[in-house]
């Protein structure tokens, strides 16, 4: 298919992996846009979140797990971070892989951009 984020999940690229499992992984953005920003994928290749069935929901909590797991671990938890899920070309995702991007470290502004 071409995903880089499925290359990433088959080890077929490298990341800086910081979590895996059986269903997902997460590692660091390679243009971090704060002193923490990572992503967490799900190994099932699902292009947008408009494409999210009733049977992932499970799957999607287990992202949302993840990334409060590693917000926790990384130190963020308590002050603030973000979430975000960028869906479709205007809000600008580039990836079409569902992911979520967990920023923290710094003050965020809102709005975002």
């Amino acid at each position: 298919m071409g995903c880089i984020f499925c290359e990433i999940a088959e080890k077929k690229r490298p990341a800086r992996i910081i979590y895996e499992d059986d269903h997902a992984l997460a590692f660091e953005d390679i243009n971090p846009q704060a002193p923490v920003h990572a992503l967490v994928i799900p190994k099932k290749h699902i292009s947008t979140n408009l494409e999210i069935k009733e049977e992932d929901n499970a799957l999607i909590g287990h992202l949302f797990q993840i990334a409060n797991r590693i917000a926790k671990d990384r130190g963020i938890a308590e002050r603030g971070f973000r979430l975000v899920i960028n869906c479709n070309p205007e809000s600008g995702q580039t990836v079409f892989h569902i992911h979520l991007h967990i920023v923290g470290g710094r003050l965020m502004h809102w709005p975002p951009g």
